[in-house]
């Protein structure tokens, strides 16, 4: 499937910026199942600086926002071929050692309220693929999908408590408890073309799990599937830092408004 993608984020400031660095994970990856046929970068009151691809094989660029800036936009826009691989992106690879998904961060370490809700649930040797199912759909029960309740310094102990969270929440429950089973574990941010409308409510995020055999499978929890080919992978870490849309500085100001459009859908009537 080809999918079209136009991301548009606008920040307007209170006052004009004296220097701020905006660091950017917006390019899709290269990687199986999915090729980019054209991605490009545009930006109003800012510039590129510096482009480079991280640890985890993110591309980031690094843009510096013009001094006295009172808005900033950055627009991306593009096109990608994806196929069903039935959520299996497969072999490792990237900077990381595999056994660096083991460890906790701040944000996916599961607390005691985590730990009891998953506590019937086992990861036996041989049927991992089947507890991480178990596991996604358990997490999907017990953690609503609700906007509004959480934000991006939530931790998965925080939603869980909680009982509410969005994709980026139920993301980081599924992958805190993945570890804690020794099955090595990763966020992706990403975009889902959702089939009843174009205009997307934001971008996405989901887990993958390294199982013997397969190598990376993805697992939507929020949405109860693996992903197939409405997805588009970004970017993947440890955790949402790791692989956040878009991180930064900035001195002279605070953020005052901040606006994201996203849009998602099937490129018809084109050879692919």
């Amino acid at each position: 499937m080809r999918l079209s993608i136009r991301h548009t984020t606008r920040y307007v400031f209170s006052e004009p910026v004296v220097h701020a660095l905006q660091r950017l994970r917006l390019t899709p990856k290269e990687t199986q199942g999915q090729q980019i046929a054209s991605w490009d970068m545009r930006y109003q009151n800012a510039r590129p600086e510096l482009e480079y691809d991280d640890q985890h094989f993110n591309h980031v660029t690094l843009v510096a926002v013009e001094e006295g800036a009172r808005e900033v936009v950055i627009e991306c826009e593009g096109r990608v071929d994806t196929h069903d691989n039935a959520g299996v992106i497969g072999r490792h690879s990237g900077h990381l050692p595999l056994w660096s998904f083991l460890a906790q961060t701040p944000l996916t370490r599961p607390g005691p309220r985590a730990i009891d809700m998953l506590r019937d649930l086992r990861a036996e040797e041989g049927a991992k693929l089947d507890f991480l199912h178990a596991l996604s759909e358990r997490i999907r029960e017990r953690v609503a999908y609700t906007t509004g309740q959480t934000g991006v310094d939530t931790t998965a102990e925080q939603a869980v408590q909680l009982g509410h969270g969005v994709c980026q929440d139920h993301a980081q429950i599924f992958i805190g408890a993945a570890r804690m089973h020794d099955i090595p574990a990763r966020y992706v941010s990403g975009y889902l073309m959702m089939n009843d409308r174009i205009d997307q409510e934001a971008t996405h995020a989901w887990a993958e799990a390294h199982v013997e055999g397969l190598g990376w499978v993805g697992f939507d929890i929020s949405n109860g599937i693996s992903p197939d080919t409405r997805y588009v992978r970004v970017a993947t870490g440890r955790d949402y830092r790791d692989a956040a849309p878009i991180t930064g500085i900035t001195f002279g100001t605070n953020t005052q408004e901040l606006h994201v459009d996203v849009a998602v859908e099937q490129q018809q009537n084109e050879q692919q």
